[in-house]
């Protein structure tokens, strides 16, 4: 029974060692993506924290910050967040009002997460684009995040098929040859994965911070651009590592028959 249970061991040993790691998800969900001509709209967003493919949810707690830059403007939403479940796990959901043409950059700094198995701490840094009533400037605006994606394809409009493309910025900095993290949100859990290495894609960026990646199904899909933050965090009273995500949450549409 004892040699049994050491083979055991090692055997389970061997798979958590060989089976490669779920990425981590920050994740800015709308409910729309493109508001078109009308009256005025209400969207929801939901602010989570998962492995968006394999529907593994962590919890959330109530984000630093979270907010939308609109025609200029800055706009404190933190205080519109209601408690929800997302992947059953606690999180968050703000409804807001689109009353006017405008880009819409919603983005969140959560807390720092401690993760007990690498050791260190995660902030992601996330942000989604909604565009509203035929307006088309501005996707390409930084929001000023300590670490951000900057579109170079419109973050909307894209059919299943098309590139996106980004910039990875550290303080506003590009980064050159930066691993990005990619991900579907299976939300419908319709999909499953051939393997675990094909769970989480990974593309990297050039000499320019620039990165480029073709999504084959339509639905959301995450960009998650990773390096160790200039500061520590304390833990237990020691100081350790802290990764921070560039996270953007982009939508790909299918082409529609007549």
């Amino acid at each position: 029974m004892r040699k049994l249970s050491l083979i055991s061991l090692l055997s389970a040993a061997w798979i958590f060692l060989t089976t490669p790691a779920f990425a981590h998800f920050g994740m800015l969900i709308p409910s729309d993506s493109m508001v078109m001509q009308g009256e005025n709209k209400n969207i929801t967003i939901n602010a989570s924290f998962s492995h968006p493919f394999e529907m593994i949810g962590m919890e959330l707690v109530k984000p630093k910050i979270f907010g939308v830059i609109a025609n200029s403007t800055k706009e404190d939403l933190l205080g519109s967040l209601k408690q929800v479940k997302v992947m059953e796990y606690p999180s968050w959901s703000a409804d807001y009002g689109i009353k006017r043409p405008g880009v819409y950059m919603f983005y969140m700094e959560p807390q720092p997460y401690w993760e007990p198995a690498e050791d260190l701490f995660i902030i992601h840094y996330t942000k989604t684009v909604v565009t509203a009533f035929g307006d088309d400037e501005g996707w390409d605006s930084e929001i000023g995040l300590k670490t951000e994606i900057v579109p170079l394809s419109k973050p909307y409009g894209l059919y299943a098929g098309n590139v996106f493309q980004g910039i990875v910025k550290l303080d506003g900095k590009p980064v050159s040859y930066t691993e990005v993290e990619v991900e579907y949100y299976n939300k419908d859990k319709k999909y499953e994965a051939p393997t675990n290495y094909m769970v989480t894609q990974t593309v990297k960026a050039d000499q320019n911070g620039v990165f480029t990646y073709s999504a084959p199904i339509s639905g959301w899909w995450g960009f998650s651009a990773l390096t160790t933050a200039d500061f520590k965090i304390k833990h237990e009273g020691q100081d350790k590592d802290v990764e921070i995500g560039a996270v953007i949450w982009v939508m790909f549409e299918d082409l529609q028959t007549k």
